[in-house]
């Protein structure tokens, strides 16, 4: 089977692009949250997703208009409530993630024949990507790429101090308000292709496989996205060759690179 044939089919095609892009905005957002140690809240928001994806299947409303709003009031939701000390980060996600996720098991329970949508939004399907998933991933990669190339030593600052960012006169909240809606945009889009269950791996482990190696923030930026993608298209074409899950694909081959890394790290420290 040639590996490049796998572009004659439109529904693989649009897989790759959205899929390409959507890796590079998880890469880049990855950074931040894992750095500021709210690496989970992509994990609690892919819960939050499928909850909303979940009682958009059963009243037959548009599951994308419907899961991103749903995903961006949770996600300011969860920064606010750490904001006020009214609960711990952790605690917040842990508290939106487990009840949505239980409301849309609750929804699936009592409503038959929409197996095969859930088990979509579960695990993911190339098969689900539309030309608008492409339009919209296009508009998001692009937005999230210029704000750390324009707003690049803002988000160094809010990444490691917010109380410096604000006395150099950041809007701290603005930012943490668009990186939250950025994130919450990707996650939805992102699960369409990975599963709720696999679509935290490609904003989690980008960084932290870097992060082995690369010591600096604008290294990690860079190395994270270009090691993403790197991932993406081996995970996809094992996918395509080999007739293995799209998801679990790209996750495994995220892992190897870790150990991969990881291996190289240690080697250095040997050697030096």
């Amino acid at each position: 089977m040639n590996l490049f044939s796998m572009f004659q089919y439109t529904f693989l095609l649009r897989a790759f692009i959205v899929g390409l892009l959507i890796t590079l905005a998880a890469s880049l957002l990855g950074v931040s949250l894992v750095l500021r140690r709210n690496a989970m809240i992509s994990d609690g928001l892919s819960h939050v997703s499928f909850g909303a994806f979940a009682i958009a299947t059963v009243a037959n409303i548009a599951p994308i208009q419907f899961a991103i709003p749903v995903a961006i009031v949770a996600s300011v939701l969860i920064l606010k409530l750490n904001e006020n000390n009214k609960l711990h980060g952790d605690g917040a996600i842990a508290l939106l993630s487990s009840s949505a996720l239980a409301i849309g098991i609750m929804v699936i329970s009592v409503t038959k024949g929409i197996n095969t949508d859930v088990n979509n939004y579960l695990f993911g399907s190339i098969l689900s990507l539309s030309t608008n998933d492409v339009i919209v991933s296009v508009v998001l990669s692009l937005v999230v790429l210029l704000l750390f190339i324009f707003s690049y030593n803002k988000i160094f600052a809010l990444t490691f101090d917010q109380s410096f960012a604000k006395s150099t006169g950041t809007n701290v909240e603005f930012y943490n308000i668009i990186l939250a809606i950025l994130c919450s945009i990707t996650i939805v889009l992102g699960m369409r292709m990975m599963g709720a269950l696999l679509i935290s791996a490609l904003t989690i482990f980008p960084t932290l496989t870097t992060m082995q190696v690369y010591k600096s923030f604008k290294q990690v930026v860079i190395a994270s996205s270009i090691v993403g993608m790197i991932c993406f298209v081996i995970g996809l074409s094992i996918s395509y060759l080999y007739a293995t899950p799209s998801g679990a694909s790209i996750v495994i081959v995220n892992l190897v690179a870790f150990i991969l890394f990881k291996l190289i790290a240690l080697f250095k420290q040997a050697k030096g």
